[in-house]
């Protein structure tokens, strides 16, 4: 058991920050055991002194094989873009030394980010995927991470047979749990690269082994005209995707840039979770989600920087690009969407995606001590730092240093960083 001394912030519903100046965070056995204004007698504290101290936040959906080209390669859209650059470089994951030191560096930036937990995508192969699980596993990370299924409209070089590809997926399956805090997603990549008899392999094993599943649904016009022509008799996309049996509560569908009403509907039927990548969405040119909507009828929902459709892992950028998409949706496409609030993008960011993880993403008793300490960076760059209330500051640093490290960076209670 021990204490954190500082400046506390955090949300427990959406809209609304709680604030504790000079407050103090009791951890015990992983969990957040109490918020006092007042110091535990007999407990060892550290003191952040002005510092702010946040909960952890969380990435709903992520390329990890993606990192090694973030930031280049964005004059297409997603269709293309995934032909000309992505299959190709995924396709090198089966090189096992390269993968090593792709992994090494993406894991070694995600554990010194602001992402306490993450929902991330290896590639087709099944010894580099495991790989990165342990190097996850060693940083101290928590999260899931899934090997990529596809068997059909992909390069040579990165297409499975539809048998190898259900082999191979219980053949990661046996090996993932020797991780503890790492554990396996079943990952079909999307239905364009999917039959049919796959997806309801994968449907099937999701539901025998009680696994979340990751996909995409509905990012780019493009994709889902595809959708159409190869599965004619669905209603829509995520009907298929129903009709595989890939939906239940722990499944992330991610982008949903062009969803339904109709879609909305069976997504909140299953309590599917919505993985919203702001920065990949404009970066692609696929479009603005209507995260608005997503909020008003319930469906769950997180923040994603979906690398390399993202350029950044900073959980920081995606809450405010998820700020200013909103804004320009509001004012270019529907003006009945009201933008989202800092403190709105912050719930998503924190106890939003992190219920996905289970209780996390909050200082309420009993969450996963996912903790961040962050410098008061408006001391130095604004001299109006002594006016500011603890929610400005904590803005303030969204928008002015989204690629710090954080000071300190606590997993299930463990310091990581």
């Amino acid at each position: 058991m021990y204490a954190l001394k500082g400046n506390l912030i955090w949300t427990e519903e959406s809209g609304c920050f709680r604030v504790l100046e000079n407050g103090y965070l009791l951890i015990n056995d992983g969990c957040i055991a109490a918020v006092s204004s007042e110091p535990f007698a007999g407990v060892r504290t550290e003191d952040f002194g002005s510092r702010l101290i946040i909960p952890g936040l969380y990435d709903l959906h992520i390329h990890a094989p993606q990192y090694m080209f973030a930031g280049l390669f964005m004059d297409d859209e997603l269709l293309v873009w995934l032909d000309k650059h992505t299959f190709p470089l995924e396709a090198r994951f089966s090189d096992i030394i390269f993968a090593e030191k792709a992994y090494r560096a993406f894991v070694n930036d995600l554990k010194y980010s602001f992402t306490a937990r993450a929902s991330v995508f290896g590639t087709i192969h099944k010894d580099s995927t495991l790989f990165l699980m342990s190097l996850m596993e060693e940083a101290g990370l928590h999260g899931y991470v899934g090997k990529v299924s596809m068997d059909r409209n992909s390069p040579d070089s990165l297409r499975e047979t539809t048998a190898d590809a259900i082999e191979d997926e219980l053949g990661f399956l046996d090996k993932a749990p020797e991780y503890r805090n790492v554990k396996p997603i079943v990952t079909p990549r999307f239905i364009p690269s999917c039959t049919g008899e796959l997806l309801l392999a994968l449907g099937k094993v999701a539901k025998e082994r009680d696994l979340p599943v990751q996909t995409h649904l509905d990012e780019n016009p493009g994709e889902i005209e595809w959708v159409k022509e190869l599965l004619p008799d669905s209603k829509s996309y995520a009907e298929a995707y129903e009709s595989f049996g890939l939906l239940d509560t722990k499944t992330i569908m991610a982008h949903s840039v062009w969803i339904t009403e109709e879609e909305m509907d069976i997504l909140q039927s299953h309590g599917a979770y919505i993985a919203h990548s702001p920065s990949s969405n404009m970066n692609l040119s696929s479009g603005i989600a209507p995260v608005r909507r997503f909020m008003d009828r319930g469906i769950n929902t997180g923040l994603a920087t979906d690398t390399a459709g993202g350029s950044s892992l900073s959980m920081f950028r995606m809450i405010t690009d998820a700020i200013t998409s909103s804004k320009l949706r509001w004012r270019l496409v529907d003006n009945s969407l009201a933008p989202l609030k800092f403190s709105e993008a912050f719930y998503l960011a924190s106890k939003g995606g992190g219920s996905f993880f289970g209780k996390a993403g909050s200082f309420e008793e009993g969450y996963a001590a996912d903790i961040l300490v962050l410098d008061d960076v408006s001391s130095e760059m604004t001299v109006l730092a002594p006016e500011l209330s603890l929610p400005e500051k904590l803005e303030f640093y969204a928008y002015r240093a989204p690629d710090r490290r954080p000071v300190a960076k606590y997993v299930a209670g463990k310091r990581i960083v």
